[in-house]
């Protein structure tokens, strides 16, 4: 044996330090490696280009909302009421989604204040199932919408999803007229209603009560749109221009009131607040 095969030899029967897996990430924009703590540290932005990585639901509760805020229960709907199955049944799907996750759908309200202004949040989150609109992600919005007129504040959805969820058909649809309509009780009673586009925000969210805010704000690189940017090249067959269905690209053009970066969020929605809060006249 030589004296090389014996030190590779040695060196292998060393026993090995036991590393996490998860330690570094690549940022997906600019490919940079990050160490995962710090990212998580930096609001899953990356600290050299300021992409906006996805954030989970209690994340953003913590990141918008003042200690103290409690979360409200998810409205009960039938599941699998049309009995679809594909490549798994349905009721499979939504087990698998919420073994992997803390809240029972995509859509979760809470109920606090932001710097010391009350209101109602609500959040999708993109894990569950991609954040997709079936009956129970339209009755939370309802509830939360509920909750807001109740207590007389506004309500804040933070959107994330890729639109109605297929295995509920047509009745996932029929949650974009639902929401719509709620987003009037809002404003009859005088309340703000805005949104926080975030990434992804498609189909039909997009096409209902995503845009139908009073104030429109996007974090920065969000993709906003409704059918996917292949499928409208494929129609009108033009190249589209670069960074379309972007936040920025959006706000440039009009269909975006503002693009918050992350740690500006809070204040942004705060100062908002004290604007179009209902004012007592003396």
């Amino acid at each position: 044996m030589s004296w090389l095969s014996k030190v590779r030899n040695s060196i292998s029967s060393l026993a090995k330090r036991d590393t996490p897996d998860n330690l570094w990430m690549k940022c997906p924009s600019c490919g940079e490696m990050l160490f995962a703590k710090d990212f998580e540290a930096n609001l899953s932005v990356c600290p050299n280009c300021q992409h906006h990585g996805r954030i989970r639901t209690k994340t953003r509760f913590d990141l918008l909302l003042d200690d103290g805020y409690s979360v409200l229960p998810t409205p009960r709907v039938p599941e699998n009421p049309l009995n679809f199955r594909d490549t798994k049944k349905y009721p499979d799907r939504l087990k698998a989604a919420r073994a992997a996750n803390p809240y029972p759908d995509a859509l979760t309200n809470a109920a606090g204040t932001i710097d010391g202004r009350k209101a109602v949040l609500g959040v999708q989150d993109f894990a569950f199932m991609g954040g997709s609109m079936g009956m129970a992600v339209g009755e939370a919005f309802v509830a939360g919408v509920e909750k807001a007129v109740a207590d007389n504040c506004a309500y804040i959805i933070c959107t994330a999803a890729g639109g109605a969820r297929m295995q509920e058909g047509i009745l996932s649809l029929m949650q974009m007229p639902k929401t719509t309509v709620a987003t009037r009780r809002l404003a009859a009673a005088g309340l703000p209603y805005i949104v926080v586009l975030t990434d992804p925000t498609t189909g039909g969210v997009t096409a209902s009560y995503a845009m139908l805010g009073d104030v429109q704000i996007a974090e920065p690189g969000a993709l906003i749109g409704f059918a996917g940017q292949r499928v409208i090249q494929d129609t009108i067959r033009e190249k589209l221009p670069d960074g379309f269905q972007r936040a920025e690209y959006l706000h440039a053009h009009g269909m975006v009131d503002m693009v918050v970066h992350r740690k500006d969020l809070k204040g942004t929605l705060a100062t908002l607040l004290g604007y179009l809060e209902r004012k007592e006249v003396a």
